[in-house]
């Protein structure tokens, strides 16, 4: 028997499998992500270390089941996106990567919506967490390091490349590099900052072989010398097809650090705020929003439930949910780091309204699931407008997919059935479906769906529930609107706020997520 290599860069943790051409796992093993350094709109993390953290779980992996480690055929790898690794000419990272919670392009993109080519359809895009935006401030901020630039690639692109020694990504993690790039009415983005299109590495298929594994790396991959790379895509586009979403009619919701959600169509279709990634005769739009379960963990931290350690975080907000709780509901605004889809402003801030002196943790507890459930379901309303079409149910995966309060709090607020694969890691599974296609194993992704991925469960929406959701959520849109200007106020006075009592210059955190 032999199997697969399949990896999950995470945002919060680092997995990997071996899985077999039926799609079960044999081996797997999940480490914390490497450390994050984060401050006042700065987030940055050296991709070393997560090349490191891949030759950790190798060597779990092989451990754990050497003989199953010595039969791999194939390795494909999904990884968080809207993160920048910068090399240079000898192949090293200039700087650190910027990673997808990134705000200090904020004001460069600004400036750019003004100055570049207003023909251009991508222009409309630009947004602090826009690789262009960045690409912008790195050119005002760090002029030695942009002029020393030769290649921009995505975490797992990162990692493929020092597997293989080839550099490549694919046209769903590379979506907005190659709009950028691409001329429009004689003009490309590129150009009006200053970048060289060479800057950007060949796009291949997911499905496509990026090269071969190097003789020369260190143990245990020396023993898979030669086995094939895949290129593989984003962690989302690979979660969906480990959900048997990546298939026209379907919506998925992937929730891990924080949360991505949106449909498959196959008429091309955009929305306000909302992504389009075309693949195939496939129209995914939707996108990742800035909250999910880190949400949760920040609460949990907040109030004393958990104490540094992570993965405690299930036990303890289940324990919260099994209070009792007072039957005037709370409205949370989950925009803790700002927002991506579908306001992508990083000045956004949270919010929690409606408080009296008998509300307790429970009642915050339901508010926050309730708030994040909220706008899932502002991104599906927007999709499915757009698309012109009502999906029938939400494939729901990810580590808060576990929790059945949250499954049934989604299907009761977005009024779609919520369900759940028995694969626990859609991510590893999509990975496997990506190699084993690659492999020649499937004709198609659809067919490989097709044949490995079986649902677990169904949560169909309770009509009681719903229809009080139903009044909230017009609340929740209400605060949106209300308090979205004093969010800007207030974010906009924390640049000003270092002499009030307490306050120190903003900290360097170095955060090791779960």
């Amino acid at each position: 028997m032999s199997v697969v290599l399949a990896f999950d860069l995470g945002g919060t943790s680092f997995r990997a499998a071996l899985i077999d051409a039926e799609g079960v796992t044999r081996a797997e093993c999940a480490i914390f992500g490497p450390t994050i350094i984060d401050r006042l709109g700065w987030s940055e993390i050296d991709a070393n270390d997560w090349w490191q953290t891949l030759v950790e779980a190798c060597r779990r992996l092989a451990d754990d089941a050497p003989d199953l480690f010595a039969t791999v055929a194939g390795i494909a790898i999904c990884g968080v996106t809207r993160t920048q690794v910068f090399l240079g000419r000898d192949g090293r990272q200039l700087r650190h990567a910027m990673t997808w919670k990134d705000t200090r392009a904020d004001a460069t993109a600004k400036r750019l919506q003004g100055s570049l080519p207003q023909a251009h359809p991508e222009v409309a895009r630009i947004n602090a967490f826009h690789p262009l935006a960045r690409l912008a401030w790195l050119r005002e901020q760090e002029e030695a390091t942009f002029r020393s630039l030769a290649s921009v690639l995505e975490p797992k692109d990162y990692l493929n490349f020092r597997l293989t020694g080839m550099q490549a990504g694919d046209p769903v993690s590379m979506a907005r590099l190659l709009a950028s790039a691409e001329s429009v009415a004689g003009a490309d983005l590129f150009s009006a900052i200053g970048v060289a299109a060479a800057i950007l590495p060949p796009a291949l298929e997911p499905c496509d072989p990026v090269g071969a594994v190097l003789g020369d790396l260190p143990a245990p991959l020396d023993q898979i010398a030669g086995v094939p790379v895949f290129c593989c895509s984003s962690d989302t586009w690979t979660a969906a097809a480990g959900l048997g979403a990546l298939r026209a009619g379907y919506a998925y919701n992937i929730s891990g650090t924080t949360e991505v959600l949106g449909l498959i169509s196959e008429t091309p279709a955009e929305a306000e705020g909302l992504l389009t990634v075309d693949w195939r005769g496939l129209h995914q739009l939707g996108g990742p929003s800035q909250n999910g379960a880190d949400t949760v963990a920040w609460l949990l931290s907040l109030i004393g439930r958990i104490d540094g350690d992570y993965s405690g975080v299930g036990k303890a907000m289940d324990a919260l949910l099994a209070g009792r709780r007072h039957p005037q509901p709370l409205i949370f605004l989950p925009y803790l780091q700002g927002e991506r889809v579908p306001y992508w402003d990083p000045t956004l801030r949270g919010a929690l309204i409606g408080l009296n002196r008998q509300h307790g943790a429970t009642d915050v507890a339901w508010a926050v699931l309730e708030g994040i459930a909220f706008l899932n379901r502002i991104v599906l309303e927007r999709a499915e407008q757009a698309a012109g079409l009502k999906v029938k149910e939400i494939r729901f995966g990810g580590g808060a997919a576990a929790n059945a309060a949250w499954r049934q709090v989604k299907a009761d607020v977005c009024g779609r059935p919520i369900v759940v694969g028995t694969s626990k890691e859609p991510g590893l599974l999509g990975a496997a479906i990506v190699a084993w296609t690659g492999l020649g194993r499937f004709a198609s992704l659809a067919a490989a769906q097709e044949s490995l991925v079986s649902v677990a469960s169904r949560h169909e929406p309770d009509p009681a529930r719903a229809a009080i959701y139903r009044r909230l959520f017009d609340l929740f849109r209400q605060s949106e609107q209300a308090l979205a200007p004093i969010s800007h106020d207030l974010a906009s006075l924390s640049r000003q706020s270092e002499a009030l009592p307490g306050v120190h210059a903003s900290p360097t955190i170095a955060t090791k997520d779960p």
